[in-house]
């Protein structure tokens, strides 16, 4: 019998923790900015989801995965849409999906962290980090991060848009994004 409660509490200690479950909430947004003519051209990702297991004591168990519909974007450019969505830019017809997923997570020095990730735009998959700061209270999180890529390493911007003028080449990805705990 003592055996048994020996090995009960020896796989208790063993077992790993796990990162607490997230759900995001409608008001997140996902964002771009690039410099387009001298001026700057917003965007945002209309539809978009990501499975978020997360907790700061754990970060070898916390992991995200995004999945963002490329074809809900939208800028402050309205009359440009159709062409990021086209074949020269996002290409939706053949890759209606963007997917951001973690490799992990490093808490920084001043508190905030930043997820190691990799990035997949139009079939291309290249390693990005997110630098995020985090605020927990209760069961809500709001985190606030940005990272800067560049559009021609993913394909986006082809034939005449491959060029930095008049597209900058870096594109600056902002999120907020506001998320309740929820159960695994």
């Amino acid at each position: 019998m003592r055996w048994a409660a020996l090995l009960v509490v020896s796989v208790a200690m063993s077992a790993p923790a796990w990162a607490a479950r997230w759900n995001v909430e409608p008001s997140s947004r996902l964002g771009f900015s690039v410099v387009w003519g001298g001026e700057p051209l917003n965007g945002e990702f209309k539809k978009w989801n990501a499975e978020i297991e997360f907790d700061p004591a754990d970060l070898a168990h916390s992991h995200v995965t995004a999945t963002i519909d490329t074809g809900s974007v939208v800028t402050d450019y309205p009359d440009g849409d159709s062409g990021i969505k086209g074949a020269l830019g996002f290409a939706i017809d053949k890759f209606p999906t963007a997917r951001f997923e973690t490799n992990g997570f490093r808490r920084q020095p001043d508190g905030s962290y930043v997820a190691d990730a990799k990035l997949t735009i139009r079939g291309i998959t290249k390693p990005v980090q997110l630098p995020f700061k985090l605020t927990i209270s209760g069961d809500r999180a709001h985190v606030i991060g940005r990272t800067t890529i560049i559009r021609t390493d993913f394909g986006v911007g082809q034939g005449e848009w491959a060029a930095p003028e008049p597209v900058e080449h870096r594109v600056t990805v902002s999120l907020d994004l506001t998320a309740t705990r929820g159960s695994l």
